[in-house]
């Protein structure tokens, strides 16, 4: 878990009343965030729905008590005791007990456990309550415009570990700090993984995100601890200040390749369960989206982004219900798409125009060459003989075989295998390095 003292997004000078709708924003230990409701009408959903996720909870315990509930709910004392209250009064649930004056314990009634048992068949979320569309759209305009510009110097810092021509440093820092697009294309082995996964490093300040968002009785979960890094709170506990039902991460990352399909970039919706999982690109918000070998996945390259036409010209995108109900989402991150494909053979002049910044990594020339493989002798703590570049390029060149910016790392790992197979010193001789080019490139003649 991440731990973060201060916000750098945060902007001391903005109060809360810079929100707007729903959203209401307090400062706290140095941090801003979600204010938490302070009655039921500021909860942002019905009633009802709070009523049901209690009673789907409860009805998979044998009792519960009222301090269980709001640590599941994530909501103030006040409004899981209104909730819990009106339960009783519909004899849903029954008071067992008193375990102290602010808590009591509850069992569920025959009726309660038979209304249970079909809302679990309906749906089987059980977790946070969720926030309002609303208010998740509020709260991530609100927290992008306080967000600190990316710089020159930012940039410089995240991809240091790349020797990069300075045209290709400058247009990938252009896309980071304008928030448009990146498609970076070129022969493999080059570096448009590398450098995008580098470039989210540029991306500086944390992010509110709700674990799941309700839509009048549906229910999307967007909190992924596969997507999202939480970070850990290093002021005074903020449960009665904070609204719970949010939470504060690193700004994402989410990775993407050649498993991608049309029908991922839509809700996705479990039979099973009876409940929505947010698309992946929706999990990016606020971060950064990598499409990784485009051109690769189950569908064309054009229908894939044909699919994004909208959203990457008007920020928002439209998502489908089972019900076929369309609801509107923030698009709100930057998209990295990475391909060894000529652009121009599977996209149209038209779809390249709405890709923010194009970016060409080809092949490197021999000094890049030789300064990517001497950097990574160097990170890896192993002398370099003066001879042995000059004997590997002589190698490519009598195998007709073009350079690659990958193959130092893969052929200096290759030494350091055979060294550890053979125990002994971690060197990086003519021998080894022949065993090495053969065990890399084949040995077929």
């Amino acid at each position: 878990m991440a731990h973060l003292n201060d916000d750098p997004w945060q902007d001391p000078a903005a109060p809360w009343e810079a929100a707007a709708g729903e959203l209401r924003m307090i400062e706290a230990g140095g941090l801003w965030g979600p204010e938490a409701p302070a009655g039921l009408d500021d909860v942002g959903i019905e009633r009802d729905l709070l009523a049901d996720l209690v009673l789907k909870m409860a009805n998979m315990v044998p009792h519960f008590t009222t301090d269980w509930a709001i640590a599941r709910l994530c909501l103030p004392r006040p409004i899981v005791a209104e909730v819990l209250d009106g339960l009783v009064e519909e004899k849903q649930i029954e008071i067992r007990g008193h375990v102290n004056p602010l808590s009591y314990r509850f069992g569920v009634t025959k009726a309660g456990h038979g209304r249970g048992d079909r809302l679990l068949e309906i749906s089987s979320y059980v977790g946070p309550a969720p926030v309002s569309l609303e208010a998740y759209t509020e709260m991530l305009d609100w927290q992008l415009a306080r967000f600190p510009e990316v710089t020159r110097e930012d940039v410089t810092a995240a991809i240091r570990g790349l020797v990069l021509p300075e045209e290709i440093a400058e247009v990938a820092g252009l896309a980071v700090s304008s928030g448009r697009s990146l498609f970076a294309y070129g022969p493999p082995g080059n570096g448009k993984t590398s450098l995008g996964r580098m470039l989210h490093g540029a991306l500086k300040g944390s992010l509110w995100i709700p674990y799941c968002i309700g839509v009048g009785s549906h229910v999307i979960r967007v909190f992924d601890p596969e997507c999202h890094e939480r970070i850990e709170p290093a002021t005074a506990d903020t449960s009665l200040i904070f609204d719970q039902r949010w939470v504060h991460i690193k700004r994402p990352f989410v990775v993407v390749g050649g498993e991608l399909t049309l029908d991922a970039l839509d809700l996705v919706h479990g039979y099973s369960r009876g409940f929505y999982e947010a698309p992946l690109h929706m999990k990016a918000n606020g971060g950064m989206f990598l499409l990784d070998d485009f051109g690769c996945q189950h569908v064309e390259p054009h229908e894939l982004v044909n699919r994004w036409i909208i959203p990457l010209e008007h920020r928002i995108d439209y998502l489908t219900l089972q019900t076929g109900q369309q609801i509107e989402v923030p698009f709100r991150q930057m998209l990295i798409i990475s391909t060894n494909l000529n652009p121009d053979e599977v996209m149209t002049p038209g779809l390249l125009r709405r890709l923010g910044y194009r970016l060409f990594l080809d092949n490197p020339s021999r000094e890049r060459y030789k300064e990517i493989f001497i950097r990574y002798c160097r990170q890896c703590g192993v002398d370099l003989p003066g001879d042995l570049l000059a004997w590997l390029l002589a190698r490519y060149d009598t195998e007709s075989r073009p350079l690659r910016c990958c193959e130092p790392r893969d052929l200096v790992e290759r030494a350091r295998d055979i060294c550890a197979y053979r125990r002994q010193p971690f060197l990086l001789g003519r021998e080894v390095m022949e065993l090495a080019w053969r065990g890399y490139f084949s040995n077929r003649p």
